[in-house]
């Protein structure tokens, strides 16, 4: 069964699973009850998202080609830490016999990290499917 990555905040696709946020904070201004009410997530699994610096840093200006390799090149240093090494494999086993989707709240999923997590799920033997 493949995961789905989407984003959060959208409304959830036939067959989608339990969406897992992975995304550092929660939703602003939605209260902890409602997250699952207004399709952002089931379960918070904020280990798969970039550090709050890195976000921090993302968000302070506009990406650029060098923004954005730059980016790449730390998150996916961030995700080779046993930790989260550890939770991409288990959720890349686990795609083989459930349904589950990963999201962000980004509105772009070219330079969203979302993305790099889908190949990053992809490499450790995970079916990916990439919501339109």
């Amino acid at each position: 069964m493949p995961i789905h990555v989407v984003r959060l905040g959208t409304v959830r696709l036939p067959g989608e699973g339990t969406r897992l946020g992975t995304v550092r904070r929660p939703p602003r201004g939605v209260r902890r009850e409602d997250f699952v009410r207004r399709d952002y997530y089931d379960v918070w699994l904020p280990e798969l998202a970039p550090s709050a610096p890195v976000v921090s840093w993302a968000l302070s200006e506009p990406w650029t080609s060098a923004r954005w390799q730059r980016y790449v090149r730390t998150y996916r240093r961030e995700m080779n830490a046993n930790g989260p090494r550890h939770l991409i494999a288990t959720l890349a086993a686990l795609s083989h016999t459930t349904s589950m989707a990963v999201g962000c709240y980004c509105l772009d999923a070219s330079h969203c990290h979302r993305s790099l997590l889908a190949e990053l799920l992809a490499a450790a033997g995970a079916e990916i499917v990439t919501a339109p």
